[in-house]
């Protein structure tokens, strides 16, 4: 069985026996499979050039689609069940998303050409028989993709979302505002994009680096655009989350409109979109002005990302510098006005009010393990990514939390320890080591354990330029991640990496055939070195916090 991830429960034939589609097998879905059915002819068609016509009543089809309500009651929404035997293949779901998470896996097992966007000449189709029981390990299973610090095309994050649909991942969270760009149109707020999106230069490497890229870089999601990329998600059963940063990483809104920072200790007109990484000293004004305009940011941010399909809002509130308040008189005064406890307690008091304001209007805020510096509304989820500590803690005090600390799961770490691998970033993260990851830290109470929504691996993109550099940090790793996140697991030492790396053999050939230019196992191809860019590698294990 080269399936990955690897489903609960599988039952081959013990003669290897398969089913041999003909040159047109018949399509028999229910009404309410119209979704998938729709799916299966457009993207299965085109790599088998099958038309998949639906069968008559009384004729026999080849592939049987179902919803079955009772599999939900049992199992949850995304679980499924798919016979095949010689009369084909019979797949039942328990929702919609159970329909397609199954569809994933008949894909799969008609090989990797099923992958393609043209059939192959003289390719014949065939299933092994086979019973499967299947249903998701966690209901968040997810991958974060920075466009902000280099962007990507529409057209690149629709791909991206294929390919978390083609491993059975259910969140893609969007990095749409930083210090280097804003992605987002705003169309009450029309220079942030205008100005905002659009950085002069870039830093080439790490920020120690002396090189410099001087093509002007930037580009943003026009609504409209946000509106196709969300439909599409949801038609693949994948949630968007937007993240809007604050209060920290907000140069570039500043730079498009100076009111938003402390002006009276920096002279904000000054200042332009920024074209390094790291963590910036241009942090938002604790005002009231400040609150109003983000409130309408997010407004229109609410009404591109419906609450039936994106109910959860990231906010960033990660590594915001003090030492603008600390210098500011009209920040010290609205410290003492809100009896908030320092520059901490304002970055909690920015946090606080969103966690509120979102949660009036049916949203669910997410931030940063930092967020939970003084104190959060009951329905805030945090993203844990610091270490496994600040997960544990929100657990332990009744929040709900996603998994993502940067040892384990960071996908812009670098990927072996020669001196070939591209711009090499923080520790070795390898295939093993992602395989090994445990969302749940064994030290969590049961009641604890049960507020662990599930695991995000992220994709910081400071020194990944373009797609290519992104598909070689991303996979083969993500498909490791898949199965943590999917499958059943034994503890982390106890897990059959070997077994794996031999599914793996085949997930390559799938990968090929879907055009990822993922790390090849024996290390980087020539074309995917980047020799004189400086990393900044860090030696030894990662610090398991």
């Amino acid at each position: 069985m080269d399936l990955i991830p690897a489903p609960r429960a599988a039952v081959f034939h013990e003669d290897g026996l398969r089913y041999a589609f003909g040159p047109e097998p018949l399509l028999d879905a229910a009404p309410d499979c119209a979704a998938a059915a729709r799916w299966l002819r457009r993207e299965l068609g085109a790599a088998t050039g099958w038309n998949l016509p639906a069968a008559a009543p009384g004729e026999s089809a080849g592939i049987r689609l179902r919803l079955d309500a009772g599999l939900a009651g049992r199992q949850g929404p995304e679980a499924y069940a798919l016979t095949v035997d010689a009369d084909g293949a019979a797949l039942a779901g328990a929702s919609g998303a159970g329909l397609f998470r199954g569809l994933q896996t008949l894909r799969q097992l008609l090989g990797p050409d099923a992958h393609r966007r043209a059939p192959l000449p003289g390719r014949t189709w065939s299933l092994p028989y086979v019973q499967i029981a299947d249903r998701p390990r966690f209901g968040w299973r997810g991958l974060l993709l920075d466009v902000a610090r280099h962007f990507l095309p529409k057209e690149a994050v629709l791909r991206y979302i294929d390919l978390l649909a083609a491993h059975k991942l259910n969140v893609l969270h969007l990095h749409l505002t930083d210090d280097q760009g804003w992605r987002i149109e705003i169309k009450r707020y029309p220079r942030l994009t205008g100005v905002g999106a659009w950085r002069a230069r870039s830093r080439r490497g790490h920020r120690d680096s002396p090189l410099w890229d001087e093509t002007p870089h930037g580009g943003y999601y026009t609504q409209d655009d946000v509106r196709e990329i969300v439909a599409y998600a949801a038609e693949r059963h994948v949630r968007v989350v937007p993240e809007i940063d604050l209060p920290g990483h907000s140069q570039a809104a500043i730079a498009a409109y100076p009111g938003l920072g402390n002006t009276d200790v920096v002279d904000t007109a000054a200042l332009e979109v920024w074209d390094d990484w790291g963590v910036n000293e241009n942090v938002l004004a604790p005002t009231e002005a400040v609150l109003r305009f983000y409130e309408g940011v997010f407004e229109e941010v609410l009404d591109l990302f419906p609450a039936e399909v994106s109910p959860f809002v990231h906010v960033g509130g990660d590594e915001c510098p003090k030492g603008q308040w600390r210098d500011s008189p009209a920040a010290q005064a609205r410290i003492r006005e809100l009896g908030v406890d320092g520059e901490d307690g304002l970055q909690s008091w920015f946090i606080k009010h969103f966690d509120t304001w979102l949660a009036s209007r049916g949203r669910r805020l997410t931030g940063w393990d930092e967020i939970l510096e003084g104190g959060l509304a009951p329905g805030a989820v945090v993203s844990s990514w610091r270490g496994y500590a600040g997960g544990v803690a929100a657990a332990e005090a009744g929040h709900d939390v996603v998994m993502c600390p940067a040892q384990h799961v960071y996908l812009d770490y670098r990927q072996a320890a020669g001196p070939e691998e591209p711009v090499p970033i923080a520790y070795v993260r390898t295939l093993e080591d992602v395989y090994r990851f445990e969302p749940v830290p064994p030290q969590l109470s049961e009641q604890a354990a049960a507020r662990i929504l599930g695991a995000q691996a992220n994709m910081w993109t400071e020194v990944t330029d373009n797609q290519d550099r992104v598909d070689y940090q991303v996979f083969p790793r993500l498909a490791a991640f898949a199965e943590v996140v999917w499958s059943p697991q034994p503890p982390p030492q106890e897990r059959d990496f070997a077994g794996f790396e031999e599914r793996m053999a085949v997930h390559y050939a799938r990968l090929d055939a879907l055009g990822v230019g993922y790390r090849p196992p024996g290390g980087p191809l020539p074309w995917q070195r980047r020799p004189g860019v400086l990393g900044r590698p860090r030696e030894g294990a990662p610090p398991n916090v």
